[in-house]
């Protein structure tokens, strides 16, 4: 071989080992998720932007490139086709004379409405004008539009942006855009303060108000953001669903998501139930939105954070990361409709089984960590137990930390403790229990966990009870074990491992 082939092939062995171990040092990082999204470096927060398109699922998501506290957004942007394995891509969208680039969504403009070309991908999101804002105008949010002709590669801006002007409402933003076929028409669902307002739109570009919900239905402790609305089939009947972000005022404390079924006619929703219902009763799931162009499957992914500690948690290089993506149902239960999540089918068979068993006798309680330790914070569990069991999971390590996952039967109540899991110093209100009360009827329990370093996940019920929360151990959590205060059975039990291509620095 001439030298002059040799050297440049050298160079790129160098450039693919540079890659290969950068990529590999970020993924060690303390508390780094090894299977949840989470930007190589800086800040995230909100999802906002999803689509599904040509077999790749497009995550865009509010980032700041220059630290690890929130500053003027911009669109960070990430693909993945098995939710599992993300490439993080170059940033979508920058700030600009108009304003930061906050929340908002993607559409694909199968038929050309907005005039950008058939398949168009179509951005529009929340210009928030910071000058505006400090002259205290109340005007400083509108809607823009941006649109890609190659899947999201590179996007231009629209020059008649603003779209839709601020009739003179301060929090005015978000917007969530669907097509509905019914009225041949685009939906968009805009959150206004303490309500959500619903336009439409024949082109992306000229919008006309439809109506307003929610002014006094709904959890109203903080202000309303992020909404989504959409439509699931349930025993044959279309039954839309709406949700919306609220900070403060989750069911645990600081930022949560709250939801509503009910019908849309084009015009207007209108809910179904005066109930309050939450999409997760943790205190990590916050402006989660769905992925569009999915068809009748609506896939949701949240940021696993909270505003009353976002800026303050203890990572070092970034800060946020986004929830499992989740599969969304319906379920009756006592005539009520709820909202069911559950982890995306493509992720699972990542889950290898360590450890199965059809019946476990507990006799008050059982230690399970051989099955466990190797495992490095990663794990699934899945079990079973009657509703009159109370029944305690305890995952420790050795600085004798100890996060706490369980059910209540006394009060018919899941919960969350991460009181004793790890460093908390650096907000006061982080070392709770957590707690949210059983929706499900049925006399057998069905409980799932999915833990990654420092974040657990609970799915009760099949979905119908669904837990986030965040913690920070010093190592990780690779001592189990499992109590009841009594002798009692536990079905179903499986003790599940994820590979993942590099393993996290957290001994």
């Amino acid at each position: 071989m001439k030298i002059r082939y040799i050297l440049p092939l050298l160079f790129l062995s160098f450039a693919i080992i540079s890659v290969q171990s950068l990529a590999q040092s970020v993924q060690q990082e303390k508390y780094r998720p090894q299977f949840h999204f989470s930007p190589k470096a800086h800040w995230m927060n909100d999802p906002n932007g999803m689509v599904y398109y040509n077999g790749i699922y497009h995550l865009f998501f509010q980032y700041y490139p220059n630290g690890t506290t929130w500053g003027p957004m911009h669109w960070g942007h990430a693909t993945t086709a098995d939710f599992l394995n993300w490439e993080e891509k170059p940033i979508a969208l920058y700030p600009d004379s108009l304003g930061m680039i906050f929340s908002g969504s993607v559409v694909v403009d199968q038929h050309n409405t907005a005039g950008f070309g058939e398949n168009a991908f179509v951005a529009i999101f929340t210009h928030h004008n910071q000058k505006l804002e400090d002259a205290k105008t109340g005007l400083h949010q509108y809607q823009s539009i941006a649109y890609s002709n190659d899947e999201g590669k590179n996007w231009t801006k629209y020059q008649g942006n603003p779209v839709l002007p601020n009739p003179g409402i301060s929090d005015f933003r978000d917007p969530k855009v669907m097509w509905y076929e019914a009225g041949k028409k685009w939906i968009m669902t805009l959150a206004t303060k303490d309500r959500i307002t619903f336009y439409s739109s024949g082109n992306l570009k000229n919008w006309k108000r439809e109506s307003d919900f929610g002014a006094n239905l709904g959890a109203h402790g903080g202000v309303w953001e992020c909404p989504d609305l959409f439509p699931l089939v349930h025993n044959g009947k279309t039954v839309w669903v709406l949700l919306v972000s609220i900070n403060p005022g989750g069911p645990n404390g600081g930022s949560a998501t709250q939801y509503f079924t009910g019908n849309f006619d084009g015009n207007k929703f209108t809910a179904d139930s005066k109930a309050e219902k939450w999409v997760d009763y943790g205190t990590d799931n916050y402006a989660g939105v769905t992925w569009s162009n999915t068809g009748k499957r609506k896939i949701f992914i949240g940021w696993m954070n909270n505003w009353q500690y976002a800026n303050l948690v203890p990572t070092k290089n970034w800060r946020g990361a986004t929830t499992l993506a989740r599969d969304l149902d319906l379920s009756e239960v006592n005539g009520d409709l709820f909202l069911r999540s559950a982890p995306v089918k493509e992720i699972l068979p990542f889950f290898k089984p360590v450890y199965k068993k059809e019946v476990i006798t507990v006799n008050k309680e059982i230690t399970l960590s051989s099955y466990v330790k190797d495992l490095n914070g990663k794990m699934k569990l899945n079990l079973s137990f009657d509703r009159g069991e109370s029944v305690k999971i305890i995952l420790s390590n050795k600085e004798t930390q100890k996060l706490i996952i369980g059910y209540d039967s006394r009060t018919n109540s899941y919960y969350i403790d991460r009181t004793h899991a790890g460093k908390s110093d650096f907000e006061k209100g982080f070392a709770k229990k957590h707690t949210a009360l059983r929706i499900a009827d049925s006399k057998n329990i069905k409980l799932s966990l999915v833990i990654d370093v420092a974040s657990v996940e609970l799915f009760a019920d099949e979905g119908l009870t669904v837990m986030t929360d965040v913690f920070f151990p010093e190592s990780f959590m690779n001592t189990l074990k499992i109590s009841s205060g009594r002798k009692s059975e536990l079905k179903n039990f499986s003790i599940l491992g994820i590979h993942t291509n590099t393993e996290n620095s957290l001994k």
